[in-house]
């Protein structure tokens, strides 16, 4: 399985969300990080035919996706960041209104819903009113509903958006177990749940893919290195002021920071891997300086 970009672009008026990208991807788990406005739901929602490209093209084995129409949406799932849904629906109707919409089989779509409510922890809750649903649980209906079809192409905005810990956890080692045979796409701003589960990574801004490739290959790109450093807190502020900072942990009017710099930044400081949160730093955070207060 393929699915290829070729020198895709999409304009809305002056503006330019996507820039001339060319990837290829096939089966398993691709993450998809950026700030905001970066570029990556229109991305998906092009990918998803939502959208058509200003220039460029789209291509599933070789066919190119707009020309396939409703053959192509069929192998498709997509979780929005966000979804439509009748309030007074319960979630079991949600997902068989959804089948339906889907063109599945009622006898079918009435076993993979058991399925995957089990699977998203939901099986409890099928009665229960979407309206009355909390924001996590909603998300969890997205998921489901995005892989009734069994889809052989998995798109994701921020799916793991509303969830507590667990249910990220959850979701983590679900996605993992669907990505063998298929393509999951997914942009998220929590960068570990991508750091965990993705084969492939892909760091966009200002509409083009800056870095692309494994955890591995983008940490090389990375000149930095990761220091932890322990001062006082008065000492504290000055590297929050000089260097840029992953992250601030105090205690007893001390502070532990982690520092990314070529050069070891204090005498003490102790070496460490670069994480996903110190490459997303490294490419899209602030510099030193840039209102760095430690309060």
């Amino acid at each position: 399985m393929e699915l290829v970009l070729e020198n895709v672009s999409r304009q809305f008026q002056k503006f330019t969300a996507v820039d001339n990208i060319s990837y290829t991807m096939g089966n398993g788990v691709y993450g998809l990080l950026g700030i905001n406005g970066a570029g990556k739901t229109t991305l998906m929602r092009m990918l998803c035919t939502l959208l058509k490209p200003t220039d460029g093209h789209i291509y599933f084995n070789g066919s190119e996706i707009f020309e396939m129409g409703a053959k192509y949406r069929r192998i498709i799932g997509y979780l929005p960041q966000e979804f439509g849904y009748y309030p007074e629906f319960s979630v079991r109707d949600y997902l068989m209104y959804i089948a339906s919409i889907k063109g599945l089989d009622r006898f079918a779509a009435s076993k993979r819903a058991d399925r995957l409510l089990a699977q998203v922890g939901l099986d409890g809750a099928q009665k229960k009113k979407m309206k009355k649903l909390s924001g996590g649980m909603k998300r969890r209906v997205g998921i489901a509903q995005a892989m009734l079809n069994n889809p052989k192409i998995l798109i994701l905005d921020e799916p793991t958006a509303g969830l507590d810990p667990n249910e990220r956890v959850r979701f983590r080692n679900l996605i993992s177990s669907l990505a063998e045979n298929r393509l999951v796409l997914l942009s998220t701003h929590i960068v570990s749940d991508v750091e965990y589960i993705a084969n492939e990574i892909m760091l966009m801004k200002d509409g083009r893919f800056i870095q692309t490739g494994s955890l591995a290959q983008i940490s090389a790109s990375v000149p930095e290195k990761a220091w932890s450093v322990t001062v006082s807190k008065n000492e504290a502020q000055r590297f929050l002021e000089n260097y840029m900072v992953s992250n601030v942990r105090q205690f007893s009017g001390r502070a532990e920071l982690r520092i990314l710099s070529k050069e070891k930044p204090y005498a003490e400081a102790v070496p460490d891997e670069l994480t996903l949160e110190d490459i997303f730093l490294y490419y899209f955070g602030e510099k030193g300086g840039e209102g760095s207060v430690l309060l």
